[in-house]
């Protein structure tokens, strides 16, 4: 998918940003902002994620380890509220509970644009 096909299905889309590297939270949000989304976030901590994803969202891009803690209550929260989410981490998939192995885990370093093309996926149903 390219950048304008990403623009297309982000656009005006309100996304949760969930990471604790600054510079990493910055790029992608930035990233992700260029091409039409509205970024909510980035969340740092569980607690400011959870604060956040009680927010109308349409989707969330969330690391695993937030400085110690994981992040999956957020993603629980989410699940719930039915709001497509990703993971992207350093972790590999055998750190993802049972319950989220359905979910797209994308290995860090990535590529903004690579977020940008799964979570556009992921806000159109598909894998």
């Amino acid at each position: 998918m390219g950048d304008v096909a990403a623009e297309s299905l982000l656009q005006g889309r309100r996304l949760l940003v969930v990471e604790d590297e600054y510079f990493v939270a910055a790029a992608l949000s930035a990233e992700l902002m260029d091409l039409g989304a509205v970024v909510v976030g980035p969340a740092a901590s569980v607690e400011r994620a959870l604060a956040l994803a009680d927010e109308a969202l349409d989707g969330a891009i969330l690391d695993i380890n937030l400085a110690g803690p994981a992040v999956f209550p957020v993603a629980e929260a989410l699940a719930a509220r039915r709001v497509p989410f990703i993971f992207v981490t350093g972790y590999d998939a055998t750190a993802i509970p049972q319950a989220f192995a359905h979910v797209t885990r994308l290995e860090k370093p990535v590529d903004a644009a690579r977020v940008a093309c799964v979570i556009g996926r992921a806000l159109t149903g598909g894998n």
